[in-house]
């Protein structure tokens, strides 16, 4: 019993120190002012930001194999009810999110009614609720090893896809990707993502596909874990197995660019290898090592990782129409108290660090009243 309680603290750990650095790198003061390592490459390439959302599918994958243990001796349809709800539920938030809060400012300041049927579609909660659905299935219908086997022909299939069916020379391109080709067919373009200046959405359906493995790459590290248990060798194998996969993902690096925003198969295999050597750590250090007193801050975050993420969405959103002195109140924050103090980056920085602390702050009251939000 003791040894499940230390896994579930390892995990709990990574996944709230990845809610945390979500926080973190959502909530900059200004997105103008932004230190290198908090954001995310242009296109091709690789930052620490750029691995956030990955090891959280890692971790949805890792918090599987323990969850989907239960279903093994249950009926079929008791499994698909668990998993094609929380799926939706997950979906539905991710929806009220990109609907919320309903009205935005107009050039004249006024209050105006967002046209929701121009609303984004898909998200960073739609995509986790899609992966989830899909990493779900694969596991519990073919097992360990079938959901390793097609997670490779998802790999090397989104590949064949991407190059085949994009636009040459360049068909992994911010304009000519199968990705935003196969989202066009099926959202109209006022439903997709337009952060990057014109019409693509990072978090697609196509894209979502190789995302899948994320998943099952973290549900198959979890079912190691445990059968191999908290061990020195565990740990060297995660490492071997990680470093493996980086330089795999760096071979194939020319062939299939490393890409956050179509989800690339390298970029795949190199979050991945990131997340085996960083759970290794965390074992090292907390498992093996025995030094705990550091990860309470973490734990914090984990045990209501949803909700504090959705909660810091809503709160920055409604920051951005309640106005101060003509102003939004966000801005006014940022440009009272740590712009008139601070250089433009630092205080960039220390705002997204007190907003990730006043987070943190929700959840330590929740966990102090033994409230725990699951879907």
């Amino acid at each position: 019993m003791a040894i499940k309680s230390t896994r579930y603290l390892s995990l709990d750990v990574l996944r709230g120190l990845t809610i945390a650095l979500m926080v973190l790198v959502n909530t900059p003061g200004s997105w103008g002012t932004i230190y290198a390592p908090f954001k995310h490459a242009a296109w091709h390439g690789f930052t620490i930001t750029d691995l956030v959302f990955p090891s959280f599918l890692f971790v949805v994958g890792n918090a599987m194999s323990f969850s989907l243990k239960k279903y093994q001796n249950k009926s079929h349809t008791a499994f698909l009810q668990k998993v094609l709800k929380r799926s939706a539920l997950i979906f539905l938030i991710g929806l009220f999110l990109s609907a919320f809060p309903f009205v935005y400012r107009n050039e004249a300041g006024d209050l105006v009614f967002k046209n929701l049927v121009n609303m984004r579609i898909m998200g960073v909660l739609q995509r986790i609720a899609v992966c989830y659905l899909l990493a779900s299935l694969l596991i519990h219908y073919l097992k360990l090893k079938g959901a390793a086997l097609v997670s490779l022909w998802i790999l090397s299939g989104y590949w064949l896809i991407m190059y085949v069916f994009g636009t040459h020379p360049e068909p992994y391109s911010l304009t000519g990707n199968a990705a935003l080709k196969f989202d066009l067919l099926i959202f109209r373009p006022e439903n997709l993502w337009r952060g990057f200046g014109v019409t693509f959405d990072p978090e697609g359906l196509l894209s979502s596909l190789p995302a899948v493995v994320n998943v099952v790459a973290g549900y198959i590290t979890g079912m190691f874990i445990q059968k191999s248990g908290n061990t020195f060798s565990t740990v060297w194998k995660l490492i071997v197995a990680g470093i493996v996969l980086i330089i795999v993902a760096y071979i194939w690096n020319p062939f299939f660019p490393i890409n956050k925003p179509i989800w690339t198969s390298s970029y795949v295999l190199l979050s991945v290898g990131w997340d085996l050597v960083i759970i290794a750590a965390l074992i090292s250090i907390i498992e093996l090592w025995n030094f705990k007193r550091w990860t309470y801050f973490f734990e914090v975050f984990g045990k209501n990782p949803l909700f504090i993420f959705a909660l810091s969405g809503i709160v920055v959103m409604l920051m951005n129409i309640i106005r101060i002195d003509g102003i939004a109140s966000k801005t006014w924050l940022y440009n009272n108290i740590f712009l008139n103090h601070l250089t433009p980056y630092n205080a960039s920085l220390a705002f997204a660090v007190c907003y990730m602390l006043l987070m943190w702050l929700v959840g330590y009251v929740m966990d102090k009243k033994n409230i725990y939000i699951k879907v």
